[in-house]
């Protein structure tokens, strides 16, 4: 292990403090901006050989990855996938916490423990062999998995890191390691744990990783601001204070519809905003990921990428403020990665199935075996995930298993009553487009304005129709004694975004050119590089 320490909260002028004010506790793909704009450095820069040389000398490495790679499942080609990490920590690189009035009255945050060492941002960027479209994939930081290298239990995903991190720390006490060098060689645990849980998620083996910390996204704000963004609405998300009963929060964020500019502090609130927005966490992802695709887009377009002085901050701040894995030849990966700065590369978050309270919090429940389909779609252009087959059971308790003769593709389809947090109108349209499919169309009406995940419910006699509709949408159908026979209740959130499961997308038929994703039950559209993409 080779990390430096950060000397930050120590003072460094008046810098230190700015860094320290503006700065803010991110979440999902914000914090990973520091690690898009290293690969991004990297990728179309036109500078010699030595200036690469000295940017990989500086990097911090680490060396989890190693035990990582130990339980990777195995390659398929020579492509490459990259880890990109976001940790929401209120710490230094030296486990000392950031000043007191820094984070709770300046940063409205909450103490330096709120956050722990969650890795609020995980994006999987997979590099075809053949320097095709880089994919990008955000895996929702609430999603309730399996963990490896932790404890081996179930938690949100985001948790695996602090907790194979604090066991870490408990093995090595009394060992007469000072504070710095015990923070660095815990958070290797922390690494190791969150790729290989990644890794046994997405069933997929991860080549590299990067990751950036809290203070670091500020820094390379700062060295590209102003940076533009488009909103689809306006925003107006108004500071909470903290108080003895609640730990605060809004962003103070003010913006129109539209584009804006935004400095660096401005950039901070725009992409951890979490009020205010319909679908929570999962909405911010999408406008986190829009926040990368606008930075790569202003590298490119105003020549940062060839202008010295420029790069050489970027240098700076990429050395100070981003880990990345020893075994990593950045020269290499320069020549290998031009879509990374050339607006061919597409974000899009993989699907949840839903909601449950666990311990007190909410968690995302998600469906492994969709997810792993959907990602061998997209990184191995497999055929897109086919609807799931009726399960021989019965619909409900004591319900006999459907016969052959009654499954879907033979049988007349169930009655589908449609509520939609959008509104009737858009239950309407859902329904006429289900009844295209063969369903019959139901009662229509609106859900609450808060759903936040889309769900198919059946009666008797509806089993196999309702897995059906649900592949449609990559949910889980469950039986409600309150739905009537033979009808489905379908609930649709307002980012629901459905596979069509009536024609095959045109990447499934052979197609090379098409959109992989096209046809996939993704959480929310896809967010495309190559401009300034509008978000909610």
């Amino acid at each position: 292990m080779a990390e430096r320490g950060n000397s930050r909260t120590g003072g460094r002028g008046q810098r230190g403090q700015a860094a320290r004010r503006a700065a803010a506790p991110l979440t999902v793909a914000g914090r990973t901006l520091a690690c898009t704009v290293s690969v991004a450095v990297l990728g179309a820069s036109g500078f010699t050989w030595y200036e690469y040389r000295s940017l990989d000398d500086g990097m911090v490495k680490s060396s989890a990855l190693s035990e990582a790679k130990k339980n990777a499942p195995p390659h398929l080609d020579k492509s490459v996938n990259l880890l990109l990490i976001g940790l929401d920590s209120r710490k230094d690189m030296d486990g000392n916490d950031l000043p007191k009035q820094f984070v709770e009255d300046e940063l409205h945050a909450g103490s330096s423990g709120i956050g722990g060492y969650n890795t609020n941002a995980l994006i999987v960027l997979h590099i075809p062999a053949n320097g095709g479209k880089v994919t990008a994939l955000s895996v929702p930081r609430d999603d309730y998995v399996q963990t490896v290298g932790a404890d081996g239990r179930m938690h949100k995903i985001k948790e695996a890191y602090g907790i194979a991190k604090e066991a870490a720390e408990q093995k090595l006490a009394g060992k007469g390691l000072s504070k710095a060098l015990l923070e660095r060689q815990s958070r290797e645990a922390g690494r190791s744990a969150t790729i290989q849980t990644v890794q046994s998620l997405l069933d997929v083996p991860i080549d590299h990783f990067a990751e950036v910390n809290l203070i670091g996204f500020y820094d390379i704000a700062k060295a590209v601001e102003p940076i533009q963004v488009c909103l689809n609405h306006p925003v107006d998300d108004p500071i909470i204070a903290r108080t003895a009963a609640h730990e605060g929060g809004g962003t103070g964020l003010k913006l129109p519809a539209g584009i804006s500019s935004l400095k660096a502090a401005q950039a901070l609130s725009f992409v951890r905003q979490r009020h205010h927005l319909t679908n929570g966490d999962l909405d911010r992802t999408h406008r986190q990921q829009a926040f990368l695709s606008s930075v790569e887009y202003k590298l490119k377009q105003q020549g940062i990428l060839n202008d010295l002085g420029q790069m050489q901050k970027l240098f700076a701040v990429v050395k100070k403020d981003v880990v990345i894995d020893n075994e990593w030849n950045i020269l290499d990966f320069a020549q290998q990665a031009p879509n990374l700065t050339g607006g061919n590369v597409e974000f899009n978050t993989l699907p949840i199935s839903g909601f449950r309270t666990v311990g007190g919090q909410e968690v995302n429940t998600v469906n492994p075996d969709l997810i792993r389909k959907i990602v061998r779609q997209l990184f191995n252009h497999e055929p897109a995930p086919a609807p799931p087959a009726a399960a021989p059971a019965g619909d409900g308790p004591g319900e006999p298993a459907p016969s052959p003769s009654a499954t879907p593709s033979t049988a007349p389809k169930a009655v589908v009553d449609v509520n939609a947090a959008a509104g009737a109108g858009a239950a309407a349209g859902e329904s006429r487009a289900l009844a295209e499919l063969g369903y019959q169309a139901g009662r229509i009406g609106d859900a609450p304005a808060r759903t936040r995940a889309t769900t198919v419910a059946y009666g008797s006699g509806a089993k196999a129709d309702a897995q059906h509709l649900a592949a449609r949408y990559g949910v889980n159908a469950s039986f409600s004694s309150a739905v009537p026979a033979g009808r489905i209740l379908l609930t649709l959130a307002v980012s629901r975004t459905p596979a069509p499961t009536a024609v095959p997308s045109a990447a499934a038929a052979g197609d090379p050119s098409a959109d992989p994703a096209a046809g996939l039950p993704m959480q929310g559209p896809a967010v495309k590089a190559g401009g300034i993409p509008c978000v909610d």
